[in-house]
């Protein structure tokens, strides 16, 4: 036990870029395997050597930076998270790139950005361009991302009052708590240790049940197990180019919803934050606010069907209305966590109605996106929540400009200044949106697709591309330099504004 403890130890001093780049390493192994067992032999190798190759060098390093001290302050961490988003998908598009050998390093790399970045945009609108091995390995790529963030969130961001935590924090965004931030102190890599071995088995375990269902439900094995990582991470990854392709059908899509769940609010997974004082899941505002949009969003939207097929003259069977129902609710569902996979039901609610592509509706859903540190993107729904708060107290003193309000249970989980953080925030995603906006009209792109791909990078759901718009838009489309803007714009997205800044700052860097 004791020898475990010191390697652990040891392991935990090792900079967290480091052990990223370790664990996708020993990841190549599985597809390396899944190639060698469907005799492609060449993708095999890709993959083999090039996990060969990175556990070769993770050793090395790893005993050059044996006794060593940690010397990065308490930003460090945070840091080793953004080189994972940035740097990483380098190693992580080689075997990729080897593997098909029909596109650029630079498509590869992007790919891998929006893999690891939970927003599963992808050049291979055909999923029969790609073998199994590789759309296993996009899976599994989302897969881990979607793990470290989960992690990441309440072993990093949260002791920085980042990613969501500044609007219930006490201290000021990117001002550390003391001896709590992961990897920078003994007290730091002790949380790490702790929030990773509570949520790696709870993460590993969602998955590997949703599988199953979803193979008991009809789908193969390796649809099954993309739609699962996929669904559990928010990556919207699929091996067959969506839900609505595969052959779980309607009971599939129910076992998808359920575990969807997850991305509304932490609640329904863990109680360590410092968000969770507000007396569980049902008072849970992060979660409440989830379940109206999924509930209300799709009565709006079934009235608007209903009225719409009225004005065409259709004949509208009972059933055709459930299933126009069920298809609203779903997608919405997946785009409001920002997964991006549509019902099978969806297309057939659009022609039920009359309805013609809501885009809007969509993006305005994966705008908002899911509960703070969550594998979620987007504003975040504790932020919907403070700005909210604080909208109706206005309101309420234009009415009774001399009253007093009080906090209330739910109120009360919100710092005093919490819907002024949120404000700042949403201004300073509003100001990214527009700033990557003109970025892409400049470099070519039409207004209007220009506005679907800042969207699309900065909530982290890739499938807008596909429906947001009448015509789906090509990421081959795109020249050069517009794909490195969307890779930032993706990187911004899922580390968030706040963040960004709060690594630019060098006073936090002492210490």
């Amino acid at each position: 036990m004791g020898t475990q403890q010191t390697f652990l130890d040891r392991m935990l001093q090792l900079p967290l870029f480091m052990l990223l780049f370790g664990f996708a390493s020993f990841s190549m192994l599985a597809p390396a395997v899944h190639a060698g067992l469907l005799g492609q032999n060449e993708t095999a190798r890709a993959f083999l050597y090039s996990g060969v190759l990175g556990i070769i060098i993770f050793v090395l390093l790893a005993l050059a930076h044996a006794g060593r001290a940690p010397r990065h302050g308490a930003l460090g961490p945070l840091m080793s998270l953004f080189s994972a988003f940035v740097f990483l998908p380098l190693f992580l598009a080689v075997p990729f790139f080897e593997g098909l050998r029909t596109t650029s390093f630079l498509n590869s790399y992007v790919e891998m950005v929006s893999a690891i970045t939970t927003t599963g945009a992808t050049f291979f609108n055909d999923p029969n361009r790609l073998s199994d091995p590789l759309h296993l390995w996009r899976a599994q790529v989302g897969w881990m991302g979607g793990l470290i963030m989960w992690i990441a969130a309440s072993a990093i961001l949260a002791p920085l009052n980042l990613g969501g935590f500044e609007v219930t924090a006490r201290a000021e965004p990117g001002r550390r708590s003391e001896g709590r931030v992961g990897g920078a102190h003994p007290e730091g890599r002790a949380r790490l240790v702790k929030v990773t071995s509570t949520l790696l088995p709870i993460y590993v375990g969602l998955t590997a049940l949703l599988w199953i269902l979803l193979l008991v439900s009809g789908d193969r094995a390796l649809v099954a197990l993309s739609h699962a990582m996929s669904v559990m991470a928010t990556s919207g990854i699929s091996a067959v180019g969506g839900v609505e392709n595969g052959s779980s059908g309607l009971i599939g899509e129910i076992v998808m919803v359920l575990f969807m769940l997850f991305a509304l609010s932490r609640l329904t997974f863990s109680t360590d934050t410092v968000t969770s004082d507000s007396g569980g899941i049902k008072t849970d505002p992060e979660f409440r606010i989830g379940i109206a949009l999924v509930v209300g969003v799709p009565l709006l939207l079934f009235v608007r069907h209903w009225w719409g097929a009225l004005d065409v003259d259709a004949n509208a069977t009972p059933h055709e209305a459930v299933q126009a129902f069920w298809g609203s609710m779903f997608t919405v569902m997946s785009f409001v966590t920002t997964t991006g996979f549509v019902s099978a039901d969806w297309g057939i609610a659009q022609a039920w109605s009359g309805l013609g592509t809501p885009g809007l509706i969509l993006m305005g859903l994966s705008l908002i996106g899911g509960g703070v540190a969550t594998t979620a993107g987007g504003v975040k729904l504790l932020r919907v929540f403070a700005l909210y708060r604080n909208g109706k107290r206005e309101m309420e003193r234009l009415v009774h400009p001399s009253s007093v309000s009080g906090a209330g249970a739910m109120g009360r989980r919100l710092q005093k200044n919490g819907a002024f953080i949120a404000w700042i925030f949403f201004m300073l995603f509003a100001i990214s949106l527009a700033a990557l906006v003109i970025t892409f009209a400049f470099l070519g792109v039409p207004f209007e697709n220009a506005m679907v791909l800042a969207i699309t990078g900065l909530s982290t759901t890739g499938p807008l591309l596909e429906h947001a718009t009448e015509v789906a838009i090509r990421l081959r489309d795109l020249t050069p330099i517009a794909k490195g803007v969307f890779a930032a714009a993706m990187v911004l997205g899922r580390l968030e504004t706040l963040a960004i800044i709060a690594l630019l700052t060098p006073d936090l860097w002492r210490g």
